[in-house]
């Protein structure tokens, strides 16, 4: 998706803190040299696995949106565990989270697609506008002791995990098996953020551009249904029938049977049905989403048009000079005109958009 919504000086990457990250990408191609033993292809293969849950059944549905009870032990659990995965402590995790929700596909967005597909997946992280942790949108979180540990040692984890795999499969187990397995799990979860919104189809009319993808699903053990998600964040159950591939949701249905979480939170039967696009139900998300690409054309219009108007009549030299004011003006006022329709369209989506959000969470 092309951007459509401006970034400013603390959206651009910093090249040089991000320099880590960016080398880790790198150090895969030593495979050339290290082989690839099937002990480190398994090792790898469960190591995404394994984090991909604790990253989307821990940071995300735990963490973010407490769509289930924990104790303390396994919630402490859940957060260590998440932090294998190098994307730093829950905290940080569920605040931005949490902020993503609360502005979707708006300018306050941490990771929108309207400002760019490179920007939602990849860029929001290595700008510096998003590198502190917002302990006010986790004040429930931020009250646990060791919550607040494991945030502050969240490298600990990535460590550990880098140690065992050198140790169960050797050179190739620490290539292949950590740093390989890490990137792709760095980037199956980005997908979420970037392809979820533009590829795929809207079952329910939401406020955003959430769509439901089984391909991203399947990368991420059921984080694909981001329409449903969306919809109704409070789930646990993203995968909201049976048909839908929801590996999380399973996983904490057999921990619920071993009575290690509870009050695992489901969509109401009411909640399903309700806001369905095929029933005409007026789509908000994709409305706004498209007033704002209208808005930014008109706005990049604006000296397009000035400047062609300019070169036209230039060229034909004093012929018609006489009616270049005119016609600049005429277009001048045409053009306030359609941005002002477009701006006034624009901010009656956005406000009855809030009004909805509002409405769902007093619900």
């Amino acid at each position: 998706m092309a951007r459509t919504i401006p970034a400013t000086s603390e959206d651009r990457p910093n090249w040089v803190r991000s320099a880590p990250f960016l080398a880790f990408h790198v150090v895969p191609l030593a495979a050339i040299w290290t082989g690839v033993t099937l002990g480190a292809a398994i090792f790898g293969v469960v190591a995404y696995i394994v984090r991909m849950f604790f990253i989307t059944g821990g940071y995300h549905r735990y963490f973010s949106h407490r769509s289930f009870k924990a104790p303390r032990i396994v919630q402490a659990l859940l957060a260590f565990g998440g932090t294998t995965a190098l994307q730093k402590g829950p905290l940080w995790w569920a605040s931005h989270h949490r902020a993503h929700h609360r502005f979707s596909d708006t300018a306050e967005d941490i990771h929108s697609p309207l400002m760019g597909f490179w920007h939602s997946h990849i860029g929001w992280i290595m700008s510096d506008r998003h590198t502190a942790t917002d302990l006010s949108a986790v004040k429930d979180l931020a009250r646990f002791p060791e919550l607040r540990l494991i945030e502050r040692f969240n490298w600990v984890g990535g460590v550990l995990l880098a140690a065992t795999s050198f140790l169960v499969a050797g050179w190739s187990g620490l290539v292949v098996g950590f740093f390989l397995s890490t990137v792709a799990l760095w980037h199956g979860t980005f997908t979420v953020n970037s392809l979820a919104h533009v590829m795929g189809r809207r079952r329910y009319a939401t406020t955003d551009t959430s769509r439901n993808s089984a391909v991203v699903a399947f990368l991420t053990g059921g984080e694909g249904w981001h329409n449903n998600h969306h919809h109704y964040p409070l789930s646990a159950r993203q995968g909201f029938f049976w048909w839908e591939l929801d590996p999380t949701w399973y996983v904490l249905r057999g921990m619920a049977v071993l009575h290690l979480v509870r009050d695992l939170k489901v969509p109401p039967p009411e909640v399903r049905s309700a806001s369905l696009v095929r029933t005409g139900c007026l789509d908000v998300g994709m409305v706004r989403a498209h007033w704002t690409k209208a808005a930014a054309a008109v706005a990049k219009s604006r000296v397009t048009l000035g400047h062609s108007v300019h070169d036209g009549v230039a060229s034909v030299g004093g012929a018609i000079a006489g009616t270049r004011a005119g016609l600049e003006s005429k277009l001048a006022a045409e053009r306030e005109t359609l941005e002002a329709g477009v701006a006034s369209s624009l901010s009656a989506v956005d406000a009855y958009a809030r009004l909805l959000r509002q409405g769902r969470r007093s619900a």
